[in-house]
């Protein structure tokens, strides 16, 4: 999709100094790292569970926030993180899906992409290095891609070979479904995750984080329905305290710290 786009003109290119690569590299492996941790949580537990623990995702942020772009969070920022980690706990312990491969690499997706995306809007506010979000995040797709691509070809590669797929055929694997579903999945996580950055140059990490975590309440209903994922009431109550975590934040940032007197 990158290379077309540049190829065809729809977008410029961008000309990449040595300075802007050596920037961009640490934020393509901390993308690489959180999509796949992500993945690897979704193997292990259900989808609703992982995309509970994810809605910590402002703690993190505002975390990496105070430690990498030296924005203090005022006490009322601080307090509604404190739902959020209750809730995640309370699903974590009543989740009937939990193991600790599954959440542990979640949390370790919350921590990756978080400061990803610290680091993309420290690298944005760079005038004098900074890329747009569209070539930034393009940039990074391609060197996630050179470094997943070696890895991809020694543990799976023997899965696209012409006799192992007919295997996979014969056993019933609809091959053209496979393929035209990957497609799309690929079409939608790439549109995602550029529209994702075009909001995250205009808006805080902190109130970036917020936003997506609007998004895990139409992907736990939707993957509770669609996969018929059992779930207690005290899961339930867990993962509405997170979100209602979540709430409360977007409603503390509307709090204007009082001016100091002089």
């Amino acid at each position: 999709m990158i290379i077309l786009m540049w190829t065809l003109n729809l977008y410029p290119r961008p000309k990449i100094t040595r300075s802007q690569l050596a920037a961009i590299l640490p934020l393509a492996v901390a993308h690489t790292m959180g999509n796949l941790l992500t993945n690897i949580s979704i193997r292990k537990v259900a989808v609703s569970f992982t995309h509970t623990i994810k809605a910590m995702e402002p703690f993190f942020t505002v975390l990496f926030s105070a430690l990498l772009l030296a924005e203090r969070p005022t006490i009322w920022v601080v307090s509604s993180l404190v739902p959020i980690v209750g809730g995640v706990a309370l699903a974590s312990f009543t989740e009937a899906s939990f193991n600790w491969i599954g959440f542990g690499s979640a949390m370790a997706s919350n921590i990756t992409n978080q400061s990803r995306n610290v680091l993309s809007k420290k690298f944005m506010a760079k005038k004098e290095e900074s890329l747009d979000n569209i070539n930034l995040f393009s940039v990074i797709t391609i060197i996630s891609f050179i470094l997943l691509l070696p890895s991809a070809i020694l543990l799976e590669g023997v899965k696209f070979s012409p006799s192992y797929l007919q295997s996979a055929a014969n056993q019933g694997l609809n091959i053209k479904e496979l393929c035209v579903r990957s497609l799309v999945a690929g079409f939608c996580f790439h549109t995602y995750q550029q529209v994702s950055y075009m909001i995250l140059q205009m808006v805080s990490p902190v109130t970036h984080a917020v936003g997506n975590c609007v998004k895990r309440v139409v992907v736990i209903v939707s993957s509770v329905i669609f996969f018929q994922t059992p779930v207690s009431p005290i899961n339930s109550l867990g993962t509405a305290l997170a979100l209602a975590g979540v709430f409360l934040y977007s409603r503390a940032k509307r709090i204007k710290p009082k001016p100091k007197a002089a």
